[in-house]
């Protein structure tokens, strides 16, 4: 029997949809979730929720947040969070580029902005390891890129 998973963010519904197992990036560690799994909250890291339904991976960019866990449900509330299909991949390399120039730039600046610098560079990379993961899952399955 699969579980209910619910991934939401600050501005949507990301997915809502059963599953047969889901992975999570917890501050602690990658978890992997079950139906009829133990009741649980934990805090999500940056990193990549995998949604597994009958053969089938979807994958989500989040970027912290909480996740519930309950028998019979999943419910994510993520800080940001985004469907790896509809991230624009140049885009997320220009983001990339933008953020370690202005990395480089900003030595002598405020923290404030180094950590605002960090976040982006952080987000970007994280965006282009999910398509990078989304693609080599295509190809296992015999999809054409």
């Amino acid at each position: 029997m699969p579980i209910q998973c619910d991934i939401v963010s600050q501005d949507r519904k990301v997915y809502s949809g059963m599953a047969d197992m889901v992975i999570l990036p917890g501050v602690e560690g990658v978890m992997g979730i079950l139906p009829n799994h133990s009741p649980v909250l934990t805090i999500l890291n940056y990193g990549i929720i995998t949604v597994i339904s009958k053969n089938e991976r979807d994958y989500f960019t989040v970027a912290g947040g909480v996740a519930e866990v309950q028998p019979d449900q999943i419910t994510v509330l993520a800080d940001a969070a985004e469907n790896v299909e509809e991230i624009d991949e140049s885009r997320a390399e220009a983001a990339k580029e933008r953020a370690e120039i202005l990395l480089k730039e900003s030595l002598l600046g405020g923290q404030i902005e180094k950590d605002s610098i960090h976040n982006a560079l952080r987000r970007s990379s994280l965006r282009l390891d999910a398509i990078k993961k989304f693609k080599q899952s295509r190809k296992m399955r015999g999809f054409d890129e």
